[in-house]
């Protein structure tokens, strides 16, 4: 009799499969400080006086704009570490019998000019016209660099610390899926309201370099990490486990713009499910809370307390007006029903 061979949905690889693999067949030589594990957003080199940073991140969800996308990803990844973006690679793969000179120039121009715009240096990578992909894809490479007693990492959250989130949840979601569903949209919700969507990448914005650098100059971070594919669900699920610790958050804690709503209730998805990029987890000691909320809404950085960081025996839980239950969790990112 054949087995039954289990295959596995779109998106991140299952959290169990990845942690074996990590454990199999990754390596810290060479100075890795912080190397590969669930929830780290970057590894860490021991570079004499400083640590170097390094992440690689695609954009696949979406065509429009992926060159700004690539940036700002690969950015926050830098920045969750407390560390400076400063040099980028990328890997661009175009679809056979699509591409043109255009296609490829205007990808090169936005990844130029969001490196412009973060004094990032893009110094390399690959181009190639690829077989078996229906649209472009872009996978970055980030280099960082942090002071040696400045580096954070997620698995730094403590028992007792406050989580903030800044901004609001599945900013980057909401604009993809009105870049990718635009005509559609505009003809059930209009032209006005798609283009104000599909402009969250810039306002309220998907990097979180800004959001990162006033939390660690006016407070005592533990740790920071930036929720992506899976959205904040799976972002607070790598925080536990990169710490080893449990947590609660209350859901009228956690906003949701208006506009992400709609569009959710439109296609049936769950904004805590659907991809994240602009929202920045941060566990904190409790003292300085109020501090660090002031000075991210001073710099036009929206931020609120969403719960705290408990003993790993209280699992991880979501308080919903007055019931405690478990936080969902997601095989795969919500925003890949919309392509079904």
């Amino acid at each position: 009799m054949n087995r039954k061979v289990k295959v596995l949905p779109v998106g991140k690889l299952p959290a169990e499969i990845l942690k074996k693999l990590l454990g199999l067949y990754t390596s810290t030589d060479h100075g890795v400080v912080i190397g590969p594990s669930i929830g780290e957003d970057a590894a860490a080199i021991d570079f004499g006086d400083l640590y170097l940073l390094v992440t690689t991140d695609p954009v696949t969800f979406v065509t429009e704009d992926i060159g700004t996308y690539t940036i700002f990803i690969n950015a926050n990844d830098i920045a969750t570490m407390g560390g400076i973006p400063r040099w980028f690679l990328a890997t661009i793969l175009l679809p056979e019998k699509q591409t043109t000179q255009d296609l490829a120039e205007n990808i090169f121009h936005q990844l130029s000019a969001a490196c412009k715009k973060m004094d990032v240096s893009f110094c390399g990578g690959h181009t190639e016209i690829t077989a078996g992909i229906n649209r472009p894809i872009v996978i970055g490479m980030m280099i960082g660099e942090v002071e040696k007693n400045n580096l954070i990492t997620t698995k730094g959250a403590r028992e007792g610390d406050d989580i903030i989130l800044t901004k609001a949840i599945a900013i980057e979601g909401t604009s993809i899926i009105a870049r990718e569903k635009r005509n559609e949209l505009i003809g059930k919700f209009g032209e006005g309201f798609v283009n104000t969507c599909r402009r969250f990448t810039e306002e309220p914005g998907i990097s979180v370099l800004r959001d990162a650098q006033v939390a660690i100059a006016h407070g005592e971070i533990h740790s920071m990490h930036d929720p992506t594919e899976g959205g904040l669900a799976t972002g607070l699920f790598e925080v536990a486990s990169a710490a080893d610790v449990g947590l609660i958050v209350e859901e009228e804690c956690i906003a949701v713009l208006p506009e992400c709503r709609i569009l959710c209730r439109h296609y049936g998805l769950d904004p805590i499910g659907l991809i994240a990029s602009g929202s920045l987890l941060i566990t904190i000691n409790p003292r300085d809370t109020a501090k660090v909320l002031g000075a991210l809404r001073n710099n036009g950085v929206p931020a609120a307390k969403i719960g705290r960081i408990l003993p790993k025996e209280h699992g991880l839980k979501i308080k919903k007006r007055n019931e405690v239950l478990e936080l969902p969790a997601f095989d795969r990112d919500e925003i890949t029903k919309i392509f079904d």
